[in-house]
């Protein structure tokens, strides 16, 4: 039996120091319109959480110099970012590397095996937290998707181009940037 584990890989080093001098407040914009637009595209992304709507969730890329800060609430969701020294408190905390949280935001890694496999951290609220997952496993979210939205009308002429340098940045990284298709 392969250690999956050793399947997921790590930022790679050259990444994460070049994502590190990034300015939060640009990033931060960006995260705002993202979390407005993927509510806006997937009403019931944050309607079947009921009362952990209100709670507060660290996302934690341990690879990554910052935290995200996701507060889930329907008529006004927000995803703000933080360096790691400024940690907001929270009510649940999910913590693994990139590869590992995006790999389950999109469908390659099973939740469960991440978090039996130690692959994941879930502290705090973990009913909360397993409420968000399994509304991020409903919509079937595809960050590439969300973030080429943000696009307006040039996403239709962007995006052809975008898409070969995505797929070799995944072959290249083996981070799962787009939502794995199952074939029945």
């Amino acid at each position: 039996m392969l250690d999956a584990s050793a399947l997921i890989p790590r930022l790679p080093v050259l990444a994460s120091a070049l994502i590190r001098p990034l300015p939060l407040p640009v990033l931060a914009m960006i995260l705002k319109r993202l979390i407005r637009q993927s509510v806006y595209r997937h009403p019931s992304l944050f309607a079947r959480l009921g009362d952990h709507a209100t709670k507060g969730f660290l996302i934690d890329p341990i690879d990554l110099p910052f935290v995200f800060y996701l507060q889930p609430l329907p008529k006004d969701p927000k995803l703000t970012v933080h360096r790691r020294k400024n940690c907001r408190k929270y009510d649940g905390r999910i913590a693994g590397s990139l590869a590992a949280l995006c790999g389950m935001i999109h469908g390659a890694y099973d939740g469960d095996a991440l978090f039996f496999s130690r692959d994941i951290v879930v502290e705090g609220d973990t009913a909360a937290v397993l409420a968000l997952r399994n509304a991020i496993d409903d919509c079937e979210l595809d960050l590439f998707d969300e973030f080429t939205a943000l696009l307006g009308p040039a996403e239709r002429f962007l995006v052809p181009g975008l898409q070969p340098i995505v797929a070799q940045m995944q072959k290249r990284s083996g981070v799962v940037l787009r939502r794995v298709e199952v074939c029945l």
